[in-house]
């Protein structure tokens, strides 16, 4: 088939998903700047997107170390907890179960969202400048990379005219449900593999085709297909698996809804596709059979999710609601999902329309079908078991009452089906500004306009930052060292906890160095073993958590001072340490030497020897 667009503006987009792609040419050095000048436009797309997410995080830049995203900090917390045990694989000193956390049982890495990959690939970033700085940096290039990603897809799959595909990409890299998500939660914004999957996945079925080449399937491609998308499956197994999750499950009901629409492609190309997906699947496994296992059965891992399908289901009404991050939102469409870093359907009435009226423009085409549909499935999925209008629980079932409490399934959140359908509109909307652009008519105007303005309301703002609280000399300054060795385990007061994860950051700022108890992970610390945030707080923690909440000073009795004795010995402490600056400081100082005796002080921190 000729690389050259037809003139025909309806056969554009479906002829161009199933056109064999061809290999690039090889550049020599001597026609290297005609070719740079020749993709002048895609590099200005790429540090457009690049500078959108640097200004929407710009409040962290300057001091990554003094701010935190103000609408999330908990897990921020932990994801720059997360970054220091990964650089740790630089220095030779990473498991996938980590004791550097809940002393002494340990964390299972796999069974949390801990981005191994990106924390290992940035690890010199991170022991060099610290983890809060390759956090700030991954939440800029998450944002920008997944746009520049679909915006590659877009034109060199779809083969779409640059405008539409920059509207498009724009839509998948900073739709509201990313934006929200880039609250903390950097392995659900880490999607800038998912263009490349689906490219493989393209490519694969292209190869497979008996009618796309002369000689029939194209084994090699197959085949390079195959291990290339083994390759990106595995990646983003270590990148964020609930990404990965819903791109299959898209993925999935698009292919068969595809195979529905054209069944002579199907038949043609079922055997050659579905041997490349087996292989596909076989070369991953070989891989990842060891890390999966250890996350499900091995050491601290757990089978189940322990978020509720019912808590975490997308309110009807939030689809025709804006969010509050953008420049049309309010405050109260808040009040219809679970917090701020949640806002996954909130995509307002006009981009709905906008969106139902290109479908419809665009007709029965298989791709526009296949989009449609796995808009409908992924949106009703992220109803929940049970629907939700306007924060009232009906007794309406939703389609993920199908699915709820199946192995694996119910470690995915239902409200987050609905990312899913960011890049399935925009490819809609793509769709339909490229046959606008490729046509005349009022069309070639009426619908580049109609998308823009139905996208002008979703245009996102600076995500909300504060200040947070410095940290004491003692662990910056690294006196730590003189209260307990590295690798040792170390006792901030108060513990930290799910719900404050504070002490966290004396460890992130030590590059993980040294170990602590407790703390904000998930462990099988649930009924019989199930999942569960966090671990049983001993009984001295409990005694600490009071103090330092309450103030005063409690009369201790040899019975908890034994108690704490054995409490240390458990955790396996060298250290118990109390910054000076500490809320009720005094009253914590007072408790302690009541429990382990005078206290030492090093730098700005009180320490007692375990």
């Amino acid at each position: 088939m000729s690389s050259a667009a037809p003139t025909a503006p309806d056969a554009v987009p479906d002829q161009a998903v199933l056109a064999a792609d061809r290999p690039p040419r090889r550049l020599w050095p001597a026609r290297l700047l005609t070719a740079v000048r020749r993709r002048r436009t895609d590099v200005t797309v790429a540090l457009l997107f690049v500078a959108v997410a640097g200004w929407l995080t710009h409040g962290l830049w300057p001091d990554p170390a003094a701010r935190v995203l103000a609408l999330n900090p908990e897990d921020q917390a932990l994801y720059e907890w997360f970054l220091a045990v990964d650089s740790r694989a630089l220095l030779g000193d990473f498991d996938l179960l980590t004791r550097r956390l809940n002393a002494p049982d340990g964390v299972n890495l796999m069974t949390n969202t801990t981005v191994i990959a990106l924390g290992v690939l940035l690890a010199p970033v991170t022991l060099l400048f610290g983890a809060p700085l390759t956090f700030a940096l991954l939440a800029v290039a998450n944002l920008a990379g997944t746009a520049i990603a679909w915006y590659l897809l877009f034109t060199r799959v779809l083969r779409a005219r640059r405008v539409a595909a920059a509207l498009g990409a724009a839509l998948c890299g900073f739709g509201p449900g990313m934006v929200s998500q880039t609250n903390s939660h950097l392995h659900m914004t880490a999607q800038w593999l998912v263009p490349v999957i689906v490219w493989l996945v393209v490519r694969l079925l292209r190869a497979a085709d008996p009618a796309g080449t002369p000689d029939g399937p194209d084994r090699r491609r197959m085949v390079s297909s195959a291990v290339g998308l083994a390759a990106a499956v595995t990646a983003q197994v270590f990148v964020g698996e609930e990404v990965l999750f819903l791109c299959a499950v898209t993925l999935l009901v698009m292919a068969v809804t595809y195979a529905v629409a054209d069944r002579n492609l199907a038949r043609r190309a079922l055997p050659g596709f579905a041997g490349g997906m087996l292989l596909a699947a076989g070369l991953a496994l070989l891989v990842l059979a060891w890390p999966l296992w250890f996350q499900f059965a091995g050491p601290q891992g757990v089978a189940d999710g322990m978020f509720s399908p019912h808590y975490f289901s997308a309110d009807l009404r939030s689809w025709w609601t804006i969010s509050p991050l953008s420049i049309a939102g309010g405050d109260g469409a808040a009040r219809l999902t679970t917090g701020p870093a949640e806002y996954n359907t909130f995509l307002g009435l006009p981009l709905l329309l906008a969106a139902a009226a290109c479908a419809l423009w665009l007709g029965r085409r298989p791709l526009v079908v296949a989009c449609v549909v796995g808009t409908l499935v992924t949106g009703a999925l992220s109803l929940g078991p049970r629907v939700v209008v306007d924060g009232e629980r009906t007794a309406v079932p939703g389609p993920y009452a199908l699915l709820s409490g199946l192995p694996v399934v119910d470690g995915a959140l239902p409200m987050r089906f609905a990312l899913a359908v960011l890049p399935l509109v925009a490819t809609l909307l793509v769709l339909a500004v490229d046959r606008a652009l490729r046509g005349a008519g009022p069309a070639r105007r009426l619908v580049p306009a109609g998308v823009a303005v139905a996208l002008l309301p979703l245009l996102p703002t600076p995500l909300p930052t504060a200040e947070r609280p410095p940290l004491p000399e003692f662990v910056t300054g690294g006196h730590w060292r003189q209260c307990v060795e590295p690798g040792g385990v170390l006792v901030p007061v108060p513990l930290a906890t799910p719900k404050q994860p504070w002490p966290m950051r004396w460890a992130t700022a030590a590059d993980a160095a040294f170990g602590m108890p407790e703390g904000f992970f998930i462990g099988p610390y649930g009924r019989d073993g199930t999942a569960a945030m966090g671990t049983y707080s001993q009984p001295t923690s409990v005694l600490l958590a009071e103090v330092a909440k309450r103030g005063g000073q409690p009369v201790v009795d040899d019975g908890q001072r034994r108690q704490a004795a054995e409490d240390a010995e458990f955790w396996g402490a060298s250290c118990v340490a109390l910054a000076v600056d500490t809320p009720h400081a005094d009253s914590l100082r007072g408790t302690l030497e009541q429990l382990y005796g005078p206290a030492t002080r090093i730098a700005d921190a009180w320490t007692w020897r375990v």
